[in-house]
């Protein structure tokens, strides 16, 4: 009977409010009913197949707040996962996402709602690629940003997060005793990290689609119209984005900066569903746009999160040599000491330009 608010039962208006309460801002009261509908079968269907979600920040706020049992960056999910009881994964992200759950998690299920899922930074580089450039360059270090396949990250020496890049890239100069350090896939992020180093970095010509379309234009636009915003970048943005910026850092350490913050304004330059998913933890803060959103990252719905459970579809798997491989890589930067927060970008070095050798 529906006797409850937007027409909904009363045990459905119950089980979904808290939900509600917390996307209300950009969810419309007519898309609700049947949002609220499939958030209600998803987590009973989470009870009978032994199951949790892990949810990206990029995900949009009706799966973030929905369904997510785990929610943040792609390799704290990962790290979830392992921790996680759960018998079956869902990943709520796309498939590099998923992969790096398989290797941390070898003996679980891991489901992605959409096969179409990827990404243009991981499809930059191929396994092969990172074999050509350790011939080019014997006896350096490879560190391989998170953000790639199960495939590269299998021929490369330790992995990164864009909180740990910098940590990572010294720590691989120190114990390989060298002075140069290759970092690949993302251009960006490997600029911003030389300027942050004294670590000379090579570096490979991949980018993120979303991050790469910001520009320094943007930000001047921004603060013209919004002059009180604090306004912050992520690395994989182009250095004039960071250098025209209040903060810089990694997902976490921009999540972490408004939450602590709460400035009366402020810009994610992200991808923009990050900024509605933090939007319910920081009441008071006005988010202003720009917006870029990831299309891969939108392949994920809550009716394939859904369909994915109700028939046990799409299975990630990894070879099983080709995942020992990497899961070592992803296993050495997990075992380095932690930051005591998630790493910020110092803007007045991101301010001088530090050339890098492009492979």
């Amino acid at each position: 009977m529906a006797d409850g608010a937007f027409g909904l039962s009363r045990e459905l208006e119950l089980a979904t409010a808290p939900v509600w309460a917390k996307v209300r801002d950009h969810v419309t009261p007519l898309e609700w009913p049947a949002q609220a509908a499939l958030i209600h079968e998803i987590n009973q269907l989470k009870r009978e197949r032994d199951a949790v979600v892990l949810a990206h920040n990029y995900m949009t706020p009706e799966i973030f707040h929905g369904v997510g049992d785990y929610v943040g960056d792609s390799l704290g999910l990962a790290k979830e996962a392992a921790r996680s009881k759960a018998g079956v994964i869902v990943q709520a992200g796309v498939h590099f996402m998923a992969e790096t759950s398989k290797i941390l998690s070898p003996d679980k299920t891991v489901l992605i709602p959409d096969l179409r899922a990827g990404c243009s930074l991981a499809a930059s580089i191929t396994g092969a690629d990172v074999r050509l450039i350790r011939q080019r360059y014997p006896g350096l270090p490879v560190v391989t940003y998170v953000n790639t396949t199960a495939e590269v990250k299998a021929e490369t020496d330790i992995c990164c997060t864009s909180a740990n890049a910098v940590q990572v890239v010294e720590w691989a100069a120190r114990e390989w005793g060298v002075d140069r350090v290759i970092l690949i896939p993302d251009e960006y992020l490997a600029r911003n990290v030389a300027a942050q180093t004294t670590v000379g970095i090579i570096a490979w010509k991949g980018r993120c689609e979303v991050h790469e379309r910001f520009t320094a234009a943007d930000i001047a636009e921004m603060r013209a119209a919004w002059p009180g915003a604090e306004i912050l970048a992520h690395p994989e943005c182009p250095e004039e984005v960071l250098a025209a910026s209040d903060f810089a850092g990694s997902t976490a350490a921009m999540i972490d900066h408004v939450t602590a913050r709460k400035p009366k304004q402020v810009v994610l330059i992200t991808e923009c569903s990050m900024a509605s998913n933090v939007a319910a933890d920081a009441p008071g803060v006005q988010f202003i746009g720009p917006c870029n959103l990831c299309p891969h990252m939108k392949r994920i719905t809550l009716e394939n999160i859904r369909d994915c459970l109700v028939h046990m579809r799409f299975e990630v798997t990894v070879p099983e040599d080709m995942a020992d491989r990497a899961r070592l890589a992803v296993q050495r930067m997990i075992d380095l000491p932690p930051p005591a927060a998630p790493a910020r970008y110092d803007l007045v070095r991101a301010r001088h330009h530090v050339a890098v050798e492009l492979i």
